[in-house]
């Protein structure tokens, strides 16, 4: 009888234990963790900066560190994702902080941890994706910094090139506000549920990117929220004809373009827009017929017979 109540006691202690263990913070639902790393001398990506701030509002965790730290940050990645602390994990560079993110992700997949996003901005090489990366998605203008398809990879890799727009160089291609909105889309459909507990912040919201210059969204709504009845239209004079207005760029760019960049195959080849093409122009005119001379009769001639008359 003794012995039957010290193993139901032994039980009961177990049971709060684990309940205990259950209900600890170490326990509990790990945080995503996005790394951006800067480029040369962390000062030509300050984009990484601005680009933290923005997911740190939307309770997603994300620190900003120099590109040459990147290995001492994957062994810190890789024991806390084991440890149940951390995941998934997303890592987010420009230029040579966009190849450290490709090499950490692959350090990482060593290790085997996995990487649920990479998003290179603008890297200075072509390198491959591990079989433990689920997504890339390489934004550049540099036809050599296509990023490429490892042994084993399974996941999805797009590269969008965005040279066809001229406001984008290396240099701005990380502080680019559409760029940012499509890299915030991504992380948060990735992130999920596993946010920053931030009781005072508001509610984190899904973002859409913003409008360049040259873009609209339609018509505005009036102030009241309805919309206005036109006014009738006063007769005016008729307006001299006006040379018909230029295509608005429909290209890959990533300020200027009035369409969504285009989803680039799953092959890893991207689709680059070409600069539109200007309208023909006009046909000249034909040449006006000068004005004809009036023909003047010529006067008859006057005879000698005439004159003595």
């Amino acid at each position: 009888m003794r012995a039957w109540c010290r193993i139901t006691a032994v039980g009961v202690v177990a049971a709060v234990m684990m309940l205990a263990l259950g209900s600890s913070p170490s326990m509990a639902q790990s945080r995503a963790h996005v790394y951006l790393l800067r480029g040369l001398l962390n000062i030509f990506s300050l984009g990484m900066d601005t680009l933290a701030a923005e997911l740190n509002k939307r309770g997603v965790y994300a620190t900003v560190h120099n590109h040459t730290e990147w290995q001492g940050l994957a062994n810190q990645a890789a024991a806390n994702y084991k440890a149940g602390k951390e995941g998934p994990i997303i890592i987010i560079g420009h230029s040579l902080g966009a190849d450290a993110a490709m090499e950490m992700a692959n350090y990482l997949g060593a290790r085997g941890v996995p990487v649920a996003l990479v998003v290179p901005f603008d890297g200075t090489q072509s390198l491959s994706a591990g079989k433990n990366v689920q997504r890339v998605l390489n934004l550049t203008q540099r036809d050599y910094a296509y990023m490429r398809r490892g042994a084993g990879f399974q996941g999805t890799l797009t590269n969008v090139d965005v040279r066809s727009d001229p406001n984008i160089d290396h240099l701005n291609i990380d502080k680019s506000p559409r760029l940012h909105g499509r890299v915030i889309s991504e992380v948060l459909a990735v992130v999920g549920g596993h946010r920053m507990a931030a009781p005072d912040a508001p509610k984190p919201a899904s973002v859409r990117a913003p409008a360049a210059s040259g873009e609209t969204d339609g018509a505005k709504a009036s102030p009241s929220g309805e919309g206005s009845a036109k006014p009738e239209a006063t007769p005016a004079a008729p307006a001299a004809p006006t040379a018909p207005a230029t295509p608005a760029k429909s290209g890959d760019g990533a300020m200027n373009s009035t369409a969504p960049m285009r989803p680039v195959a799953d092959s890893g080849t991207p689709i680059i827009a070409l600069p539109e093409t200007r309208g023909a122009p006009a046909s000249s005119a034909a040449p006006a017929t000068p004005p004809r001379k009036p023909i003047v009769a010529a006067p008859h001639p006057v005879t000698a017979s005439q004159i003595a008359e």
